[in-house]
């Protein structure tokens, strides 16, 4: 509407708007009085006096002030407009409903947090977590650290307990390892690990359970727990192979349990390890080296001038730190033998600086020969420290490496010309223990068909000529057992729709045919002639005459046949993986790769369930010694296996 000209404004008084009209716009705009009533035909800007047609509506009114009056436009539209209707901002904050899909989502990624973290339940009533989440989603509420504690964990550890289950149903083997530990709580726990190869050849482990041991770790207890470890586990029908320490109570426990039991090659190399350590002349040398760590440790104006040696002395631009050996852990006093080797020049001139006052009777510095001897005896354990540590990989199968390493070492113990000793002494302890281990017929039995499976030690050129005949033999027997197991699984599987269709003989089968054609018109009666003409001539009739039907071979043809080109395949390079090759090799090897499947999967240490004794430790801590041996469970189990997206 055009507005009237500035020069015909009038100067009347001009009336406010009637009460009723709630526009704000109103508050700027007002009408002339005409003997003695409202001129509601033009409204007038009580700014400036212009005269705007009244048609009902307020817009042109608003679309002047937004032209001529902007400063009053701003008031406007901040002013309060009706409280019944929220504005968008206070929607935008309104809380979300516990049960809605968002809030649901944030809270399980809460709980994943918690268990993947290994955060305290508590943390759901920390300030600044409280903050960063009402910062990221201001509508979310919080659920109490009782809804976790008691609900949403519980839930997310049986949700993924059930995928741990679905996974391992599909295993053709697992094998489980076990360790017991003492929490800072004083309770002791056992836990349990699982592990198989997945239908795509790789290693998979799980750790399924980490439960409070209360009765005395006795071989009869610790067999009805592992029992319960299998039937809780619906693993009764995976052939379930056990790895332990060489502890009496285990031992006799996987004998109860009629467990084929593998004994940790890791345990093992530690026993041998422990008593060369503990040779009077060694335990020496390592005392005098135990003193000097720990002085440097202790001593803060040493450890200084010991890092300003090492930058002078040996060049080093990041100083290092001398190792202090474990009583429980036997490569660490290799460790720390080979550290301070590494260190000897730096520690020699620090603890001969003036700016010291060393105790002699307190630090001996070691002599020439005593250094010499150190060098040796970290010479000759090297060996073993490597097998602990490649024998404590879980993505690759170990259990193969077993034997050809054992017998390496065996070898590696025997004396040699020109041995010193000392030297000679620390063989021979190392040598006379590892000899008292893997006796047992049926042990060897598991450890040298692992390695007769694994194609970098088919040859096994660690045993006799007649050993490894009688492993190649025992190997096709039980792929040829293997596979006519599966065969008549598939037989049973094929025949199963005759036999399940009814519970009741042929004649009330054919009674059954007679009843449905009344039902299904003109096509039934060709139904009940192929069911009396299959029972006539029997399902073994061949209608194909074109050709000769052919002989299946049987398993033990088949089994020696793949065993013998098995046997004359190229050999395998040491840094091959082995399950590799057998998932390019299945399709040649069908019935030797199931039989691998059923091996390479057990692993040949239980160090799987003794690190999650570390994992342990950073849920039961000091100031969470409370927590209930149930939450332990479930925290750790998640922690394990909970899968969760890659950032």
């Amino acid at each position: 509407m055009a507005e009237a000209e500035g020069d015909d404004r009038d100067r009347r008084v001009i009336k406010n708007a009637p009460k009723a009209w709630k526009a704000d716009i109103w508050a700027h705009f007002g009408f002339y009085e005409v003997n003695g009533k409202l001129d509601k035909s033009y409204a007038v800007c009580k700014i400036c006096h212009t005269k705007i047609k009244h048609v009902g509506s307020t817009t042109n009114f608003t679309n002047h002030v937004d032209r001529w009056h902007p400063e009053l436009a701003s008031t406007t539209a901040t002013q309060k407009v009706d409280t019944s209707q929220p504005r968008i901002n206070e929607s935008l904050v309104s809380t979300l409903p516990h049960n809605s899909e968002r809030a649901k989502r944030i809270t399980r990624l809460v709980a994943c947090f918690i268990a993947k973290d290994l955060r305290p339940y508590s943390v759901v009533e920390n300030a600044g977590f409280r903050h960063m989440l009402k910062t990221i989603e201001p509508r979310y509420k919080l659920p109490t650290r009782a809804t976790f504690t008691d609900s949403t964990l519980p839930a997310l550890y049986k949700e993924t307990k059930a995928k741990v289950m679905e996974s391992m149903c599909k295993a053709r083997r697992v094998a489980i390892t076990s360790d017991a530990w003492t929490s800072v709580a004083t309770d002791s726990y056992l836990t349990i690990t699982a592990h198989y190869i997945s239908e795509d050849w790789k290693i998979v482990s799980h750790v399924l359970q980490t439960r409070a041991v209360y009765e005395s770790h006795t071989g009869a207890h610790m067999a009805r727990l592992l029992l319960d470890v299998v039937e809780e586990w619906e693993l009764t029908d995976k052939s379930v192979v056990l790895v332990t320490d060489n502890t009496a109570n285990m031992i006799s426990a996987a004998e109860i349990g009629k467990f084929p039991h593998v004994k940790c090659f890791a345990h093992t190399l530690n026993l041998a390890a422990q008593r060369a350590l503990k040779l009077p002349a060694v335990s020496r040398l390592l005392g005098r080296v135990r003193r000097i760590s720990a002085y440097f440790h202790r001593s803060t104006k040493a450890k200084h001038l010991f890092e300003e040696n090492q930058r002078v002395v040996l060049k080093l631009t990041s100083p290092l730190k001398l190792i202090t050996d474990v009583a429980t852990r036997w490569n660490s006093a290799h460790d720390m033998m080979e550290r301070f080797l590494q260190l000897q020049a730096a520690v020699h001139a620090t603890l001969l600086s003036p700016a010291l006052n060393v105790d002699e009777s307190d630090i001996v510095t070691l002599s020439r020969a005593d250094l010499a001897n150190v060098e040796e005896v970290v010479k000759t354990l090297k060996p073993v420290k490597d097998a602990t540590v490649f024998m404590s990989e879980e993505s690759s199968p170990t259990v193969s490496l077993i034997a050809p390493v054992y017998a390496q070492l065996l070898q590696s113990m025997s004396d040699t010309i020109g041995d010193q000793p000392l030297i000679r002494d620390v063989k021979n302890a190392i040598k006379t223990d590892l000899l008292k281990r893997y006796n047992s017929e049926a042990e060897k039995k598991i450890l040298h068909t692992s390695s007769a499976l694994d194609p970098r030690f088919k040859g096994l050129p660690f045993l006799t000529e007649e050993e490894r005949l009688d492993v190649s033999t025992e190997v096709t027997s039980e792929a040829a057992s293997l596979e006519e197991y599966e065969r008549r699984q598939r037989t049973e599987a094929d025949e199963a729709p005759v036999r399940t269709g009814s519970s009741g003989t042929k004649e009330e089968l054919l009674s059954m045919d007679d009843n449905v054609s009344d039902s299904v018109g003109p096509s039934a009666p060709k139904r009940r002639a192929s069911s009396l003409l299959l029972s006539l001539l029997g399902p073994g009739f061949i209608n194909d005459t074109s050709e000769p039907a052919v002989q299946s071979k049987t398993a033990n043809a088949s089994a020696e046949e793949e065993m013998d080109l098995y046997c004359r395949s190229p050999a395998v390079p040491l840094s091959e993986d082995p399950l590799d090759w057998w998932h390019r090799h299945k399709g040649t090897f069908p019935l030797l790769s199931r039989l691998a499947k059923r091996y390479l999967c057990i692993p040949g240490t239980s160090v799987s369930a003794e690190r999650v004794f570390s994992t342990a430790g950073d849920v039961i801590t000091a100031k969470r010694s409370a927590l209930k041996p149930d939450h332990v469970d479930q925290l750790v189990f998640l922690h394990k296996n909970l899968e969760i997206p890659k950032c």
